[in-house]
């Protein structure tokens, strides 16, 4: 461990990678705190460059602009009651009710130190336990990453923050279909291309990811048409107070963020799982754990309620990382995402990324802890400075954003079919939106659909044809089981709650 550690911090010590770190932090932080944008606009937008760049590096400013959107997202959730990405939504309980009574700097400090904590932890916990993991992961064949693939997109599927199960399960449907598009590598076919010669090579990722995520979305936000409110008016002019936490704030929140830290990283592991529920389970368990005049506070402006999130969703990203490297199956919409970019950069995550790459491995592992140190120092000071990009009206931050994604797009692969066809489908994401349709299960389905369809491929041939492989394996059984599981609970969860609601309740004389 210790030689990974000495490999990772050379890999991270070239001037190149500290200043893409430094880059990562600061654009993941802007973008994160931008209502409605949050990490996985933020990852989309910096793809094009990305796919520019040495892997070690790529990968380096991946993990900076995710941990920087959630560390950016906690800023307009305290100061104007609108989170910059779901995982956030917790931190208004009780971080807005802070700000409206003047205390905006302490529940921004409360935010950022939650933040640092959740994801330090986090870190090391993912040093520990990715290597474990990968060495568990080893003996895998076809079969077993076909059950991998399937249980990674069921999951996603079912606990999904919007849309319920079955328009989940739709939108990953599609996104497997999508990935069809192109010649078949096995038979040098040509499907669902219409005759079209640009799409031989079947849809780009960088089109796709674009197209889904921060186009569409930059065209929401024009069609909200939001003004700038009094609230972001007020910090814009850098009003949020003290920044600095009294020892009774420390002895307070200390347990909290403990807990949270734990809390977050095993809800991150949980494919499906991400930082939304982290955030939320954690605000749950600590309202719980309160007791009198502490609990009271809760949605009042309770500082335990304000740390509790921001530490939770924190270490759910550090621990997404962990099912990301070692099984190759992301976790959230975000690191289907980043899986999507790895692969394009030639780096294939799984169990023997660590034995084979152990020096990409661990100059992410190390970057991390860099990153996490770097975002302290860039959030606390620069708080008030941060603030003022608040006042940024959506119909201004729009277009430039829509240029970003346009310029990136084709300077991938200098083609304008690609542009009119990103265009086509932001559209249509769009209107799926509105529909409140969830567009990661369509990227998931889309990135995982073809190492689903190759394992399952070299799976029939090792058994003639045969899908015995399914229930005689006990490994594939048992993570084709818990696909069904993911599958099922929701609807098991409707029916438990009718259940409850129509069973009769006796009350005492």
């Amino acid at each position: 461990m210790i030689e990974g550690l000495l490999l990772g911090l050379q890999g991270i010590a070239t001037p190149t990678n500290l200043a893409l770190l430094v880059m990562g932090c600061l654009l993941g932080t802007f973008i994160g705190m931008m209502p409605g944008l949050g990490p996985v606009t933020a990852v989309s937008l910096l793809i094009p460059l990305v796919l520019t760049l040495p892997p070690a590096s790529g990968m380096v400013l991946l993990a900076a602009i995710y941990y920087g959107a959630m560390f950016g997202g906690s800023t307009a959730s305290v100061l104007i009651n609108a989170p910059g990405e779901s995982s956030s939504v917790p931190t208004t309980f009780d971080g807005y009710p802070m700000a409206r009574r003047g205390e905006a700097g302490r529940a921004l400090a409360l935010c950022a130190w939650g933040s640092f904590v959740g994801g330090t932890v986090a870190t090391v916990l993912l040093m520990l336990a990715a290597p474990v993991l990968a060495g568990w992961a080893l003996g895998f064949q076809a079969p077993e990453y076909f059950a991998l693939m399937v249980l990674g997109l069921t999951a996603v599927a079912a606990v999904t923050d919007s849309g319920g199960a079955l328009k989940a399960a739709l939108m990953t449907v599609v996104g497997l279909m999508l990935g069809t598009v192109g010649t078949d590598i096995a038979d040098g076919v040509e499907r669902y291309t219409f005759g079209v010669a640009d799409l031989a090579d079947g849809l780009s990722f960088v089109l796709l990811a674009m197209a889904a995520f921060a186009l569409s979305e930059s065209l929401l936000a024009a069609l909200r048409n939001q003004k700038v409110s009094e609230a972001a008016r007020r910090a814009a002019r850098g009003d949020v107070g003290t920044l600095k936490l009294t020892r009774d704030d420390v002895k307070e929140v200390a347990p909290t963020m403990a807990r949270s830290s734990v809390l977050g990283f095993i809800v991150g592991v949980l494919p499906g799982a991400g930082a939304t529920i982290a955030a939320f389970m954690s605000y749950a368990v600590e309202r719980n754990l309160a007791r009198g005049a502490r609990r009271d506070e809760f949605g009042k402006g309770s500082r335990r309620g304000v740390a509790a999130p921001e530490t939770a969703n924190n270490a759910a990203a550090g621990g997404a990382y962990v099912p990301l490297l070692t099984l190759g199956i992301p976790g959230s919409g975000t690191t289907a995402v980043i899986l999507g970019a790895l692969v394009a950069l030639g780096v294939q995550p799984g169990p023997r990324l660590y034995l084979e790459q152990s020096a990409l491995f661990w100059t992410v592992v190390v970057s991390m802890y860099v990153g996490n140190l770097i975002l302290l120092v860039i959030n606390l000071p620069l708080i008030p400075w941060i603030a003022r990009t608040l006042a940024i009206p959506e119909p201004i931050l729009a277009p430039l954003i829509q240029f970003f994604c346009l310029v990136g797009v084709y300077l991938v692969s200098f083609n304008s079919f690609d542009l009119w066809l990103m265009i086509g489908l932001a559209g249509v994401c769009l209107a799926l939106r509105l529909l409140d349709y969830p567009m990661a299960p369509l990227l998931l389905g889309f990135v995982l659909g073809k190492l689903l369809e190759e394992n399952l491929r070299r799976a029939l041939l090792v058994n003639d044809g045969s899908f015995a492989f399914l229930w005689e394996r006990p490994v594939t059984a048992l993570l084709v089981a818990l696909s069904v599981g993911c599958l099922l609970a929701p609807a098991v969860t409707r029916w438990w709650r009718r259940r409850s609601d129509r069973t009769p309740t006796t009350t005492g004389a």
